[in-house]
């Protein structure tokens, strides 16, 4: 299942393990990616705070973690590459995989449909 945040970052849970990266939206609105900053293997996040930096050749912005939990990996693709986040946000442009603390958080992000209707209103 994918939820997403009203700061654009998507999230996909398969079991007891999410997956973050950003919308295509947010990689829209930030423009040609140039760097990535990518939190630790082990680092313990938390709902609504920093977990990573995305800087485009507009702007540098947070990446907020969606649920909290601790980083199990990074998306080591990122540091060669971070124009994936643009060329496939959704997908292979992903920034961390992350335990789930509190499955019950999830309840409070939306759905495809929540969060399509939420960027149409912007």
């Amino acid at each position: 299942m994918r939820y997403f945040t009203d700061e654009h970052e998507w999230i996909e849970v398969d079991g007891d393990v999410a997956t973050v990266g950003i919308t295509d939206y947010a990689q829209g609105q930030l423009g040609d990616i140039v760097f990535v900053e990518l939190p630790a293997v082990g680092t313990a996040i938390t709902k609504g705070k920093d977990a990573a930096v995305v800087e485009s050749v507009k702007a540098a912005s947070d990446v907020y973690a969606p649920i909290d939990g601790e980083v199990t990996e990074t998306n080591g693709a990122l540091e060669e590459d971070p124009a994936l986040v643009n060329t496939a946000p959704e997908g292979e442009g992903w920034f961390f995989k992350m335990t789930i603390a509190d499955a019950g958080q999830l309840e409070g992000l939306m759905d495809a449909a929540a969060y399509k209707a939420f960027v149409e209103s912007l």
